[in-house]
């Protein structure tokens, strides 16, 4: 199973596929987890844990997917002057809006009483977890050299 050489003159990453399919994969994760959670919160504390399981999964995946996105966006300016400042930038503006979001939500959503704080967290926890996992898996069965972006220098002549 051989691919075509890449095209020296594509700056584009080659963790974008990895990327992808992290993503890919996530949601299929976060859609089971929705559902096994959406039942067992609905069996055990009602239509809260129901609203508790859904939206503990969604927020999961969401914060999992704003990281993989951010990258996937950076790559855009790969072969840019400005690619270094412009990726740092916004994967770490990316992680600072997770983090405002997650603040405002952990105020607004404490003491309300439409949702159950313990299905809450254990579909926040499943989500994550399986979005570990599902990184771990793509990232160990992807097929990248070790130095996939490089551009070696040209060989010597003997002039």
């Amino acid at each position: 199973m051989s691919t075509a050489p890449r095209d020296p003159a594509d700056r584009t990453p080659t963790s974008n596929p990895v990327l992808r399919r992290a993503l890919v994969w996530g949601a299929a994760i976060a859609g089971g987890i929705a559902v096994v959670g959406g039942i067992l919160g609905f069996a055990f504390a009602g239509t809260e844990g129901l609203v508790s399981a859904l939206l503990g999964t969604l927020l999961a995946v969401v914060f999992m997917g704003i990281t993989g996105a951010s990258i996937l966006l950076a790559n855009r300016f790969a072969g840019s002057d400005l690619f270094v400042g412009a990726f740092f930038g916004i994967v770490l503006g990316g992680w600072l809006v997770k983090f405002i979001v997650f603040i405002v939500l952990v105020v607004l959503l404490r003491g309300v009483d439409w949702l159950d704080p313990v299905v809450l967290f254990l579909s926040i926890v499943a989500g994550v977890i399986g979005s570990l996992v599902v990184d771990v898996l793509v990232v160990a069965r992807s097929r990248l050299p070790y130095a996939s972006d490089t551009q070696l220098p040209p060989p010597p002549t003997d002039d």
